[in-house]
């Protein structure tokens, strides 16, 4: 039967999760006898060794010997990861290593202490090394925890060894056997990579790099860390989730995990058998048991551990892990929670999967709900083209969905290769010919497929369209935002030229307001022209002051004009001199035979120079020198020429108080011919008026 090298448990995660781990082997690599021997996992190249209770409190009165044993040739170092041991009394608390075993051996290191720290390696001069650890009457200390290799692997660490301990980027360690006997928590999960605080030989199991029985190399690439960390239960570890970290790590690994064709279809439904189906409200074939949704999974006609679904890949292949769940349907709570795997090249002669250096059977942990999923990892991986998965233990009844992850063996992948092709010789450069070489044979050149296809990353290919795409976008909106201001810009000057408001904003456009009919200034606050000599009229704004003097010239009443030129033709209050000349032909004198526009010749009875008219645009009373009655004209829309003429010739029948423009003839117009009314200056005073 072989020899039993480890006896001990290990903490397998957050659900405290016990398993008796127990390594057989043909040949002898070390054993363990007494009564306070802690987990340990004794291996042929290293392993893992801790006192009873640990990490608590030891017990009183206890001893035990580990022996110890490596191939030939080789020597023992060992790594301390932690060491404490109460020192009241050195001569029955102690932990002795001895090099060889039997009454041969002799001692070659002893400890004794509270919190020891031991960093080098401690090493042995053979194979062959006894550990013997003693207590007696105690009342503190947590005793120890150690890892031991062969001495070609220099970098042993402890199985208490994180991530944190460790500033490289990257760099590679060597993990003991046993690491599972370990109770720190790991957090994290393939591919996204674990939290730094996690220890790294732990995550290094869970991610299927070494097993837990055998131990191995590591490599490590250290990185930024995450802002979340899944937890998945894999290889007998349960991994936590965890919030965001500085740093993570993830691990090298040979590149054979991808999957073999259950979930996207690469494998036929054809491919899968098993040994029968339960028909209960549908099939549950083994077509089902693929890791998806679609459909119920397989589940044997009985559950007992005779049935087994069955995988055909079509062709040998290399198989590095497989992921179980259970029915994923709420209705249904069925799962296996252990299961064997076996394996066969030809469909006939099956094998059972066993650990390294192993005679028993490995049983593999399964689920431990209908729902989640659980990855197991082979290591060393199998070889077979046919795979069968037996379960051993259910809950309720026997259900499996599954997936298998790996690659082409190499033998595989030489068999796809293209054969060499053979080629015809190149012509003779001189066209000569050469007599034929009898009992010579030409060799083929290996000529090999060396070309592969480039590898396109997605993120390249998806920048490559949205880049354009952005710049075009961009570059519309730009040119959007443009026309929008240029427009507006053109509407504001276009409003500032044609709108009304606008320009009655400008004071000489109040100036002229003054002039207009009263229909168009009807809005405005009223102004009002007084011959009392009034300097300054009031508005929204300023207005030129008119005087009440005579003036030289009339200033003509428009009706209908819509604008006028912004030059008065009233005589200016105080001229620069006699040698002044206006080089403005509108305020010059006006010659006899031409007539302006603007303004008649007076009369040559008359006075030089005329009155000007003074209208009261807000329709009040004016009480000036010149007119003390309130006047009748309001507005020019009610009160035509006509009724100027009627007014005046009521106050002073003998004479006219306004004279009228004369046409080129010399004769009067009438009154629907007049368009302006030019006042008179008079000699006497209105009748009735003191």
């Amino acid at each position: 039967m072989g020899r039993a090298v480890m006896v001990g448990w290990g903490a397998t995660g957050a659900g405290g999760l016990l398993s008796i781990l127990l390594i057989l082997t043909t040949g002898r690599c070390g054993a363990q006898k007494g009564d306070g021997c802690g987990p340990s996992v004794l291996g042929p190249s290293s392993g893992t060794l801790s006192s009873l209770g640990y990490p608590g409190t030891y017990p009183n009165h206890t001893v035990c010997e580990w022996e110890i044993l490596v191939p030939r040739g080789s020597a023992i170092h060992f790594r301390f990861a932690e060491l404490d041991i109460e020192d009241s009394d050195c001569r029955v608390n102690y932990l002795r290593l001895y090099n060889g075993i039997g009454p041969t051996r002799s001692a070659f290191a002893k400890y004794c202490g509270l919190g020891l720290k031991v960093k080098e390696l401690v090493n042995s001069t053979g194979n062959q090394v006894t550990v013997q650890f003693m207590s007696g009457t105690h009342h503190s200390g947590h005793g120890f925890y150690l890892s031991y290799s062969t001495t070609e692997h220099t970098d042993l660490i402890t199985c208490l060894d994180k991530g944190t301990d460790f500033p490289e980027a990257e760099f590679s360690k060597y993990c003991p056997a046993g690491c599972l006997t370990s109770t720190q928590d790991i957090s994290g999960n393939i591919p996204n990579g674990y939290r730094e605080s996690s220890p790294l030989c732990v995550a290094a199991v869970h991610a299927g790099v070494v097993s837990n029985s055998a131990g191995g190399r590591i490599s490590v690439v250290s990185s930024k860390g995450i802002h979340h960390y899944e937890g998945a239960l894999a290889n007998n570890v349960t991994s936590t989730g965890g919030t965001l970290s500085n740093s993570l790590f993830t691990f090298k690994t040979s590149g054979c995990y991808g999957e073999l064709g259950l979930k996207n279809g690469g494998v036929a439904d054809t491919q899968l058998s098993a040994s029968s189906v339960w028909e209960w409200r549908g099939e549950w074939s083994a077509a089902g048991a693929r890791l998806t949704r679609t459909r119920l999974p397989w589940a044997p006609s009985h559950s007992d551990r005779k049935q087994w679904l069955q995988i055909d890949l079509k062709g040998e292949k290399r198989i590095t892990g497989i992921i179980t769940t259970g029915t994923t349907l709420r209705d249904y709570l069925y799962y296996a929670s252990a299961y064997r795997v076996l394996h066969s090249s030809d469909g006939q002669q099956w094998h059972v999967y066993r650990e390294a250096n192993s005679t028993r059977d490995k049983v593999f942990q399964g689920n431990i709900d209908y729902l989640q999923e659980v990855r197991n990892n082979f290591i060393p991986p199998i070889e077979a083209r046919f795979v069968r998965i037996n379960p051993t233990a259910w809950h309720q009844r026997i259900a499996l969905r599954l997936e298998l992850f790996g690659c082409s063996t190499p033998s595989a992948r030489r068999s796809t290769e293209p054969k060499p092709r053979m080629l015809p010789p190149p012509p003779d450069p001189a066209g000569t010919r050469r007599p034929p070489q009898l009992g010579q044979t030409t060799t083929s050149p290996d000529i090999r497929n060396t070309t592969m296809t480039p590898h396109i990353n997605k993120d390249v290919v998806l920048a490559a369209v949205l880049v354009p795409v952005l710049v075009m976008v961009l570059t519309a909106l730009v040119l959007i935002v443009v026309c929008t201001l240029h427009w507006r810009n053109r509407k504001k000057s276009s409003e500032g030229m044609y709108d009304l408001p606008h320009w009655d904003r400008t004071d000489w456009w109040k100036s002229m307001k003054q002039l207009l009919p009263s229909k168009m200034v009807e809005t405005e606050d009223p102004i009002r022209y007084s011959s009392s000599g009034v300097g300054r009229l009031t508005g929204r704004g300023a207005v030129p002051g008119l005087h009440a003097d005579t003036a030289e010239y009339a200033q003509p009443l428009v009706s209908g004009v819509p604008t006028l030129g912004a030059r008065s033709t009233f005589k200016p209050d105080e001229g620069p001199g006699p040698g002044y000349s206006d080089p403005d032909l509108y305020d010059a004198p006006i010659s006899p035979d031409v007539y302006h526009a603007y303004a008649e010749p007076l009369p040559a009875s008359g006075s030089e120079y005329a009155t000007p008219i003074v209208v009261d645009m807000g329709c009040h009373p004016s009480g000036g020198a010149s007119l003390s009655q309130p006047s009748a004209v309001c507005s020019f829309k009610g009160a035509g020429p006509s009724s100027l003429a009627t007014q005046a010739e009521s106050d002073q029948p003998g004479r006219p108080a306004y004279d009228t423009p004369k046409n080129a003839t010399g004769q009067v117009p009438s009154s629907e011919e007049l368009t302006y009314q030019v006042p008179q200056r008079g000699t006497q005073k209105p009748t009735g008026q003191s």
